[in-house]
């Protein structure tokens, strides 16, 4: 007898056995496994045994103190997370065939732009979609292009270009970035000021992982800054404006930002960049191929008419743009 005879005539493992081992993979652990996948840890460990019988190969090494992979274990688990990923693209592509805009939607915006638009998303989808459950994460860039390759996350609206392979970008906006001084500053409250004046500032950052650092630092090569030494950076808007308020420094807040933050403060004052202004784009952005593309366009079109009334410049045309 062959050994693709033998083969043909062992028994397909189950999505069952396979989500039970790719849960035991991920944790090393049966009963954190099985409260994952809310299956009991007797079930769970029976499917996975199952599952080895089937495949004729060994996937765990069992001791009293813990689990692990066994060499072929762990070059099936690949597998076994792509057959299940590919399994959600289907159920995800049948909902999306059946009812366009209902089920879940897996949303993951960057902190610098959370704040400031998803009270416009919110009330879009309660108002026009109220059958989507819209589950919003916040998240770095990094861990948001992670989540949406793997599949963790289905839609992501962040600042753009991304430069991924297997993304797609649908511009929403451009908007002009805004200098936010110390109260007294000589800058502060004045206009058309031109880029190179951030030759000279002390310019507050981010910390290292925020698409807006990076930004910043790219603006101010573009002005001939050589170099920007930071010696103090933060983790959200909210404390860069307040050490600014205090005389550390100066920064460059996104035009939709500037009124949340601002407000804080009595410390504090604002300047515009002579035309063209320093900007960034944002856009959602999807995988190539997404069950669910059509319904993203036209999310897409609805946000860009309710974002009009905020200080952003709307791209209308987004299909003509590179």
């Amino acid at each position: 007898m062959t050994v693709s005879s033998v083969g043909a005539k062992r028994r397909q493992p189950s999505l069952a056995q396979l989500r039970a081992f790719a849960a035991v993979a991920e944790h090393l652990h049966f009963r954190d496994a099985a409260a994952a996948i809310g299956m009991s840890q007797p079930a769970l460990s029976g499917a996975v045994a199952a599952l080895e019988e089937a495949l004729g190969v060994t996937l765990l090494e069992r001791t009293t103190r813990k689990v692990l992979l066994s060499p072929a274990g762990e070059r099936l688990a690949v597998r076994a997370k792509a057959v299940l990923e590919e399994v959600g693209a289907l159920m995800a592509e049948a909902e999306a065939v059946r009812a366009p805009f209902t089920g879940v939607l897996r949303l993951g915006v960057i902190p610098t732009v959370a704040p400031y638009l998803l009270p416009t998303v919110l009330r879009l989808v309660h108002d026009r979609y109220p059958h989507l459950d819209l589950q919003v994460h916040e998240e770095q860039t990094a861990s948001l292009v992670d989540g949406l390759t793997t599949g963790r996350l289905d839609l992501l609206l962040l600042a753009v270009p991304l430069g991924v392979p297997g993304v797609v970008e649908l511009p929403l906006f451009d908007e002009d970035f805004v200098l936010v001084t110390p109260l007294g500053h000589p800058l502060g409250g004045r206009e058309g000021i031109a880029r190179e004046a951030l030759k000279e500032l002390n310019l507050l950052l981010l910390d290292e992982g925020h698409c807006l650092r990076d930004q910043a630092l790219d603006i101010c090569r573009e002005a001939g800054r050589a170099d920007a030494p930071v010696t103090t950076t933060a983790a959200g808007l909210a404390t860069l404006v307040q050490l600014v308020a205090g005389g550390l420094g100066v920064t460059l807040l996104p035009r939709t930002a500037v009124r949340v933050e601002t407000s804080r403060s009595d410390q504090l004052r604002t300047a515009s960049f002579a035309e063209p202004a320093p900007a960034r784009r944002v856009a959602l952005a999807m995988r190539t191929g997404a069950a669910r593309s059509a319904e993203y366009g036209e999310l897409a079109a609805a946000l860009r008419e309710a974002l009009r009334p905020l200080p952003v410049r709307v791209l209308d045309r987004p299909e003509n743009l590179t």
